[in-house]
């Protein structure tokens, strides 16, 4: 039985070199190689279905329970236990930024410690004073 795949909902466009262009055309799906190579550059690749989109209905309902149950983490400043949320309807703008800096490998602040904490000078990471030279250190000082 072939999983089934979510349908696409927006088309976006973009312009290349001719030369590019060729090269895409001669792939059997370009849409597929342009979804996993923005995907893969994002790292943003789901650790489950590794970006494909599809998981096979057995290992969704083997591991939903788990996801559900481990959806939460500390705040790295106070501990405060907070829901982690990567999308929804109801996520406001600041609590948007303040997530999208643990996606990407930041801290996980709430609220209050986000706030608190200074952003980074050269990435604009809201960094607590007291890891703001370990910060530095480990992603600047390459």
């Amino acid at each position: 039985m072939a999983a089934r795949k979510r349908p696409k909902t927006a088309v976006v466009a973009f312009k290349v070199e001719s030369q590019l262009a060729a090269i895409l055309n001669e792939l059997p799906n370009k849409s597929a190689f342009i979804r996993k190579a923005i995907i893969h550059q994002l790292d943003m690749a789901c650790p489950m279905c590794r970006g494909s989109g599809v998981l096979p209905k057995g290992l969704h309902d083997h591991f939903a329970p788990l996801i559900a149950q481990l959806n939460t983490r500390p705040c790295d400043a106070c501990g405060t236990a907070l829901p982690l949320q990567a999308e929804s309807p109801e996520l406001r703008a600041e609590d948007r930024s303040r997530l999208e800096q643990f996606f990407h490998g930041g801290p996980f602040y709430c609220e209050p410690c986000y706030d608190k904490a200074p952003p980074c000078h050269d990435c604009g990471w809201h960094i607590a004073a007291d890891e703001a030279k370990r910060h530095h250190r480990q992603l600047h000082d390459v």
